[in-house]
């Protein structure tokens, strides 16, 4: 029966996931669709927020290059995500907004 309710939850997720108003939430569809545990997602947000923190301690110091906090985020990221689509979505979805524009604004991360 657990396989019955699992193949269930499977498919309502899928569902859920053509649903236009999803493309609003891009980074929780990219959570989904990536099959991201809870214990991922929580890494994923706190070690990012604790990057915000350096970002903008740095940017309050003036400095301005952030390649060093992209490299470690990027270190950081869960092997299943890729890193600009992820930038992208957190963006999106309004998580981080200024380290997110600033890591978009690196020359290896602007070119479409």
């Amino acid at each position: 029966m657990g396989i019955d309710r699992n193949e269930t939850i499977n498919f309502h997720l899928h569902l859920l996931l053509k649903i236009k108003e999803i493309d609003q939430y891009p980074f929780t569809k990219l959570v989904i669709e990536k099959e991201l545990t809870q214990e991922e997602y929580r890494d994923l947000i706190q070690w990012t927020d604790y990057l915000h923190k350096e970002f903008l301690a740095q940017t309050e110091e003036g400095f301005l290059d952030v390649t060093p906090l992209l490299i470690k985020f990027v270190g950081m990221l869960h092997y299943k995500l890729e890193p600009r689509q992820t930038i992208e979505a957190l963006k999106k979805e309004g998580y981080y907004p200024s380290l997110m524009d600033a890591f978009l604004k690196l020359p290896v991360l602007s070119c479409t």
